[in-house]
């Protein structure tokens, strides 16, 4: 009998759903999905840019994975805990397998750049040089561009009994430096590479060149900064003689840990933390394979690192940096085809005359991003901003990004006298000192800002707009499952809805005064919120799907989530499973769920989709016996998510759009066949078997708007 039949068999007969042979492990699984992303770039029919975009999205995912999942694990380690994962591991154990793990996806990936994706952009026109590879003329023009924009803000830092050992600060590129003076005495000193300048500098080249296909175009010349300014050291130190120069990267520990019990202000708080977090322990440092012993000795024992925590790449380190170049370089040919956001014509503003309130009280508006436009959620603050019977704004800021549009739009209604309150998130992870900068602006501008709750996160996306209507008030409602970021709102793939629904009105404000105030309300009518009602009532709907599968009735359940990591959820889902409930699953991250075991889980069927657009919407559908309900939000089915977090999923009821949701989105993604990878209940992620008609959910959905924008122009009166 083979091992994978005797686990099979083991299994299929397990009565203790809490075994933790029936779960994956968080961290791996976590790391299962970077894999997926490396796949992209790899995906030959990924565009040559957009595959260099998933490269340095790989980077930067596993540079948040040392410093959050890894850092939590050692602190863990440290501490002396031994609580096992819900697979049944030590965080010693786990510790050593997602560091084997992550180790080896990121040398494979700079390996990757160097064997792979440096030839095919440079034979697509975009060359990537080593400084060595430069012409003459080429090296003159670079050590001009040194001179003039990068030595003036370079600090070469001595290390020797008079000059302490620097600070090397979280993800930064340092050139680790050995010199001898004029009696041949070796030093060290250690110089950053600044951040503010491109990683990759561009060098002249033959401006044009004829292509294989004919066609003239425009050559992309680059070479590494941290080349160039290893190869001008000598002007750092002069009277020196510069022996070599080593690149090295660091990553330190940002799990921030906030007392907020013990904080009288959260806000500073939290600005101490994020300084804080500069300092972290080390958790990786990078080097090449040529570094001298002896120089990588002076790196581990002054940075507190151990020898575990080195992790030897060939070529250039950081790969997160590569994002910019593969985003600035004009080579439309190499990258997606663009395409216009939709904005349905009962949107538009020449269509509703110019009356955004009226458009919401006529029906409900169902938008996807980023297929549909943002724009109509910032015309719907903008409207409430100006509008004089609007009487006052309440909203929830996650991550709102840069120069945010709905930032200027709570200033300006503040401004024109509304009453503004705004829930900024301080400790959405790494967007801590963003929403700190926005905090303080909201408040100069005498916004009433509340900073979160303790011991809760606020996740939840939520706008409220209260207007005076003919004497009574109406509540205007926008709830989403991404955040207010009219920038991210283009990758990200979301779900948005406008209402005037009043049940809802309600619940929100409730929400509010559960956010501002004091509120204990447990009883939402329409709204399942989390830490209060959302779990109790998701395990009433789950238990009301056996129920309707037990007495013959429509039983299915379609979970579209971000991760699935929750014991007491799995535990329900394989109940649900066992009484014959067909489960499908969209997780596009994290599952610790075990599908198609015989007896247990053979009932669902679990699909990762990774493509242009980060799948980023929550969608959860019942059957419900042919009565089916749908759930859109921000929770996804973690305990962090519905313990202890506020989260808000919200239903929709109109048919049009549960249509839309059922028969369109979710039908697209469950037949997938380009993107779509089905995890095993061996724990491994497989690509479908090949069709004769593929589909891709994302091009499909962008198909659709194509179709609807050709529908209005034939039929425009049809939508009103």
């Amino acid at each position: 009998m083979s091992e994978e039949t005797a686990t099979e068999n083991t299994l299929s007969h397990v009565a203790d759903l809490k075994d933790p042979a029936l779960y994956n492990n968080r961290e791996l699984s976590l790391l299962d999905f970077q894999y997926r992303v490396f796949e992209e770039a790899k995906d030959e029919a990924n565009p040559l840019l957009e595959r260099l975009k998933f490269l340095s999205i790989v980077g930067s995912n596993l540079d948040e994975f040392y410093m959050v999942r890894i850092g939590g694990l050692k602190k863990q380690v440290a501490s002396g805990t031994t609580d096992l994962s819900i697979d049944g591991q030590t965080p010693t154990e786990i510790l050593l397998a997602v560091r084997e793990g992550a180790n080896a996806l990121m040398k494979e990936a700079h390996e990757y750049l160097l064997s792979t994706m440096i030839p095919e952009l440079s034979a697509a026109g975009i060359q990537i040089l080593n400084y060595s590879d430069l012409t003459d003329s080429q090296k003159e023009e670079v050590t001009r561009k040194y001179k003039r924009t990068i030595f003036p803000v370079l600090t070469p830092l001595a290390v020797d009994p008079s000059h302490p050992f620097p600070h090397i600060s979280n993800l930064s590129l340092n050139l680790a430096v050995t010199v001898k003076d004029e009696l041949g005495g070796e030093r060290f000193a250690r110089v950053k590479v600044p951040r503010p300048i491109d990683r990759l500098m561009s060098v002249i080249s033959e401006p044009w060149t004829t292509s294989v296909d004919g066609s003239i175009r425009r050559i992309f010349s680059f070479v590494w900064v941290e080349e160039v300014i290893a190869a001008n050291l000598q002007s750092l130190f002069p009277g020196m003689k510069v022996e070599a120069a080593y690149p090295f990267r660091v990553t330190r520990n940002a799990d921030m840990t906030i007392q907020e019990l013990e904080a009288d202000d959260l806000l500073e708080t939290m600005e101490q933390g994020v300084r804080q977090r500069r300092l972290g322990s080390v958790l990786r440092l990078t080097v090449n394979a040529d570094m001298p012993d002896h120089v990588l000795k002076i790196l581990i024992e002054n940075m507190g690192a151990g020898e575990e925590d080195v992790v030897v790449v060939n070529g250039p380190l950081g790969l997160e940096s590569l994002m910019d170049a593969a985003s600035g370089i004009d080579r439309f040919d190499l990258k997606y085809s663009p395409f216009i956001p939709f904005t349905p014509l009962r949107l538009k503003p020449e269509t509703r005359d110019g009356d955004f309130f009226k458009a919401v009280r006529t029906q409900n508006h169902l938008v996807h991003h980023p297929y549909d436009s943002f724009s109509p959620v910032i015309e719907f603050l903008e409207a409430a901003a100006s509008d004089p019977n609007v009487l006052a704004i309440k909203m929830t800021l996650y991550r709102v990004g840069p120069q945010s549009p709905i930032v200027s739009a709570l200033m300006k209604a503040r401004e024109n006298g509304k009453q503004v309150a705004v829930l900024v998130e301080l400790k959405a992870r790494f967007d801590e000192a963003s929403n700190i900068g926005w905090a303080r602006i909201l408040e100069r501008e005498g916004v009433h800002v509340i900073y979160g709750l303790i011991g809760l996160k606020t996740h939840s996306k939520i706008a409220l707009v209260i207007r005076k209507e003919a004497g009574y008030i109406r509540r205007y409602v926008h709830l989403s499952t991404g955040n207010y970021n009219s920038i991210t709102a283009h990758v990200y793939e979301d779900l948005g809805f406008f209402t005037v629904d009043p049940k809802i009105g309600e619940d929100v404000s409730d929400l509010f005064n559960f956010l501002t105030g004091y509120s204990e309300k447990r009883n939402y009518q329409k709204l399942l919120v989390a830490p209060i009602n959302l779990r109790k009532r998701f395990t009433e709907l789950i238990h009301r799907e056996i129920e309707h599968q037990k007495s013959g009735r429509e039983a299915y359940l379609i979970f579209k989530t971000n991760a699935l990591t929750d014991e007491k959820m799995i535990r329900l889902l394989y109940e649900a499973s066992q009484a014959g409930v067909k489960i499908d699953l969209l997780v596009r991250g994290i599952c610790c769920l075990k599908p198609g075991i015989p007896g247990l889980s053979e009932n669902i069927r679990i699909i990762s989709i990774v493509s242009r657009f980060l799948e980023h919407s929550r969608i959860y559908y019942f059957g419900n016996g042919g009565n089916e309900e749908i759930y859109l939000g921000s929770a996804d089915l973690m305990p962090r998510n519905l313990n202890r977090r506020v989260e808000v999923l919200f239903p929709i009821q109109d048919r049009e759009y549960v249509r839309y949701l059922r028969d369109i989105v979710l039908e697209s993604y469950l037949r997938d066949s380009v993107k779509a990878r089905y995890l095993t209940k061996e724990g491994n992620y497989m690509r479908p078997e090949p069709v004769d008609n593929t589909l891709s959910v994302q091009e499909k959905l962008l198909n659709v708007r194509a179709d609807w924008l050709e529908e209005e122009k034939a039929h425009p009166w049809e939508l009103f």
